[in-house]
């Protein structure tokens, strides 16, 4: 049995998860999206790589040492196994039978090929929960494809509706199809692990880059499902609510959300502009839609009067949702940001590091980040130990790159 040190009793982490021990095969960036959301929540996770020497394929999440893996991959414990020697698979099964989840996001032909499938890990523990991330679905037309998030972007919609009318497709500025992938995976996981606990019975969890995507369009796709519309670029004006957009100001530039009729009416007189509301051109959220640049050209020299700041802060006092257009370093600084927390540091007595956090708190227990992502194989003795495996065949299970 794999006798980790409880998280709960030890207090080195968040004790929600802390009773589920998670077998981590994922790289890139969706499959330890995905992980990451359990490790911060306190669950075992042992996050499983080749053995130095061997073959690493892509790297999982950047350069190791930079930002982007070390982002991805805190609070997990490490172990290097070949899963492609008959002993690595064998080793993997013994974890597996202790283990309560798996997460892979292989291409879907891989962990079949290799013996570590879905099939193969419930038969000896039909409790498992065995999460399965890829770019296009685990069969159909598409399934054989490498995924790549930009790729997804294009294929889901999105690039199409994103940038300036006529510019031509935008990617997103954030990968997002990946993120949005290892989300749900996770959601789909904790809803398994619920399910388990009426049937006692694990169950195979997918999802893809191109579903998620397709999934976030949310609006954009409705419009199209159930009007029969195909939206356009709308650049930095909001598609169906006018007007609400980025404004220039003095000194920089706004967002300002003045939708609906009560905040149209509060936006025009903070901007002592009432006679807008008397022109026949912008009497409802129709006329706007219809004259929205003529309406826009009317709010920029507004606008363009007063400071982002003097701004900011008249239109919100009067009820108008408006708000400053921060660089990522002025959006830490942000006085609100810092009292959420969403950036939080982990000293550990080796080395400081700045993580971002968790978006949502529990009020009991939440999550919190303990340990800097491993070395490779860091934990290999300690797992290996945990699972039963005496030292000296620890020892061989090295000296043959089994470990």
């Amino acid at each position: 049995m794999l006798d980790a040190p409880n998280p709960a009793e030890t207090g080195t982490a968040a004790g929600a998860l802390s009773r589920f021990t998670v077998l981590d095969l994922t790289r890139v960036r969706s499959g330890p999206t995905c992980v990451r959301q359990l490790a911060d929540w306190g669950a075992k996770v042992i996050k499983i790589e080749m053995p130095e020497g061997l073959d690493q394929g892509d790297p999982m999440g950047g350069p190791r040492g930079g930002p982007d893996f070390q982002n991805l991959h805190r609070n997990k414990r490490g172990l290097t196994l070949n899963l492609k020697s008959p002993e690595g698979v064998a080793i993997l099964k013994k974890l597996a039978a202790e283990a309560d989840v798996v997460v892979e996001n292989f291409r879907p032909d891989v962990k079949d090929r290799l013996g570590i499938g879905y099939e193969d890990l419930a038969k000896v523990n039909p409790r498992l929960v065995y999460a399965s991330i890829s770019g296009f679905g685990q069969d159909g037309p598409y399934a054989g494809r490498p995924g790549f998030d930009q790729i997804a972007q294009g294929m889901g919609g999105l690039m199409s509706i994103t940038g300036l009318p006529g510019q031509g497709p935008v990617r997103v500025g954030i990968p997002i199809a990946d993120l949005c992938a290892g989300l749900f995976a996770a959601q789909g996981i904790m809803v398994a692990l619920l399910e388990r606990e009426v049937s006692g019975k694990g169950q195979w969890v997918q999802t893809s880059l191109l579903q998620a995507q397709a999934f976030m369009l949310d609006f954009q796709a409705a419009r199209w499902l159930q009007a029969g519309e195909v939206p356009k670029q709308a650049g930095n004006n909001h598609p169906t609510s006018i007007p609400t957009g980025v404004f220039k100001t003095k000194d920089g530039h706004i967002n300002i959300a003045a939708t609906g009729n009560a905040i149209w009416k509060r936006f025009a007189i903070a901007a002592g502009a009432p006679e807008w509301l008397e022109d026949p051109r912008f009497k409802d959220a129709g006329s706007r839609s219809d004259n929205r640049d003529a309406l826009n050209a009317l709010i920029d020299a507004k606008i363009a009067e007063r400071t982002s700041e003097e701004w900011v802060t008249a239109l919100n006092e009067a009820g108008v949702p408006a708000g400053p257009i921060y660089s990522i370093d002025q959006m830490f600084a942000d006085p609100q940001v810092k009292h959420l927390g969403i950036a939080t540091t982990l000293d550990d007595g080796t080395k400081s590091q700045t993580y971002v956090a968790q978006p949502f708190t529990l009020s009991r227990t939440p999550s919190r980040i303990v340990s800097h992502p491993p070395a490779i194989g860091e934990h290999s003795a300690e797992i290996m130990a945990e699972a039963g495996f005496p030292e000296d065949e620890v020892a061989g299970l090295k000296s043959r790159q089994v470990i």
